[in-house]
């Protein structure tokens, strides 16, 4: 069967694999992709409330990949829910893709920043959080996928100390711990965000139905964080 005669029917997690394959050339960065699958296929299957026929709807759920450097994971997921053609797969990286080795809001159906830069896409979603907070749009949450390198980055300390005391209840960050960052931290990632006054899940980064109970655990008046922990990246 080929892609153009596959047009219409349901992905499911099982074929994930197969349409990240369709995804060829240089600068892949396979394991940065590999390392978040779990994670945003339970965010996009279960968790998040948005959907490729209305992907701007302002009361949509905004979900923000700030690990944009490996996105061939975040495109299968994307194309297996409908929003991106699973006939752009192939093209990938090429001069005329739209899905480039860096996601382009501009670009990409569904995608809410451009990614890439290390150490922005969190600051972005607390900024996010308070622009819908500011509009009176309580119902949308906000949803930020960062790898554990970025928070090397001193602009996501700063996002982290802000939103604790801001109270910002409706953001919610997901850290792919493979443990490819320079610097330890007492206590491991989640208590960093903790002794900011955020609600913390460590789990592992695999498991569907922990992701699951992490992601959709209360955690009223404060902002959430999940660690997801995958197998250590190779070098």
């Amino acid at each position: 069967m080929t892609i153009t005669e596959e047009r219409g029917r349901g992905y499911g997690y099982r074929d994930l694999p197969r349409l990240m394959e369709l995804m060829t050339g240089d600068e892949k960065h396979g394991p940065a992709a590999t390392s978040t699958l779990d994670a945003l296929w339970v965010l996009y299957d279960r968790v998040l409330r948005v959907g490729p026929e209305r992907p701007d709807d302002p009361a949509r759920d905004r979900f923000l990949l700030s690990k944009g450097h490996g996105p061939m994971a975040y495109y299968a997921v994307l194309a297996a829910k409908g929003f991106v053609p699973v006939d752009w797969l192939p093209g990938f990286g090429s001069y005329d893709s739209p899905l480039g080795h860096h996601p382009d809001r501009v670009l990409v159906p569904g995608a809410e920043i451009g990614s890439g830069s290390l150490g922005h896409g969190l600051p972005i979603a607390v900024g996010t959080a308070l622009g819908l907070r500011a509009q009176g749009l309580d119902e949308p949450r906000v949803w930020a996928l960062v790898g554990d390198a970025e928070l090397d980055e001193g602009s996501n300390h700063e996002a982290i100390a802000f939103a604790g005391p801001a109270g910002l209840e409706r953001l919610h960050t997901v850290v792919i711990d493979n443990a490819s960052a320079s610097h330890a931290r007492p206590g491991g990632i989640a208590a960093r965000f903790e002794a900011a006054g955020w609600s913390a899940a460590t789990v592992d980064g695999r498991d569907h139905e922990a992701l699951y109970a992490a992601f959709t655990a209360p955690h009223p008046g404060r902002p959430h964080v999940v660690v997801a922990r995958v197998e250590p990246k190779s070098a």
